[in-house]
This record gives structure tokens, sequence and C-alpha cells, in this order.
């Protein structure tokens, strides 16, 4: 059973940082794909970011234009752990932040077609104030 448990959420000055945190249990996730996806109200869940374990284009990541050139994704294998450091927040980025892991898509998969993800984390809540 792999679990996928977020923090570093809370609240926030616009122009602010954050940086969230999603450690993995019950694998060993060096093959996996990791991301983020976020879900603001009243809108659709949409993808954020995703580091793949492979390093090639981009070394592995990959971004929505939105957050493109603010966030940054990253991962610790030695603590099984996945990161997502938040620069320059603005209030359309407060939504309830999702981790999510596929041992078996690529980065590319996970940005267009997060049905094919296996894993979920339970979310952690993002507000940004004006």
């Amino acid at each position: 059973q792999v679990q996928l448990v977020e923090s570093g959420g809370g609240l926030v000055q616009a122009g602010g940082s954050l940086r969230l945190s999603c450690a993995v249990s019950g694998r060993t996730f060096s093959s996996y794909v990791m991301g983020w996806f976020r879900q603001a109200p009243g809108k659709e869940r949409e993808f954020v970011a995703a580091i793949s374990w492979r390093r090639n284009w981009n070394d592995g990541t990959y971004y929505s234009d939105s957050v493109k050139g603010r966030f940054t994704i990253s991962r610790d294998l030695a603590k099984n752990t996945v990161y997502l450091q938040m620069n320059s927040l603005k209030p359309e980025d407060t939504a309830v932040y999702y981790c999510a892991g596929d041992p078996s898509i690529t980065a590319q998969t996970m940005a267009v077609s997060e049905d094919q993800v296996d894993y979920w984390g339970q979310g952690t809540q993002v507000t940004v104030s004006s």
C-alpha cells in the first residue's frame, strides 16, 4: 500500500513563499513519476508540476505555464520525499494542493491525463492573501 502524505500548506501573503512536502511510504519511489496538482474552489483539479526519475530534457521536470518560473519541484530519494517550492505566490494560487505518484506513466502523461495516476495524497490547503 503506497501512501502519500502532504505537509507545508498554510496562509501566506501575495509575493511570499511556501514549500510543500510529500512523504511517500510503502514503496521505493525512485522509479515513480511524482507530481503536484491543485484544485481551487469551484474549479477542476489541474496539473502543476511533475518530476521524472529520468534526468533528460529539462532535468526531468515539467510545469504548467501558470507556475513556470515561480515553482520548483524536486525530490530527495534518501528521504522518499518530493517537494514543491512555491515563490512569488499570487492569490490565484490559492487551492488545495495534491501530491500524486505513479510507477508506470511518464511525466508528460501525468501532465495531461490525471486519470492515469494511481496514487494521491489527501491534499494540503494553500491560501494566498492579497
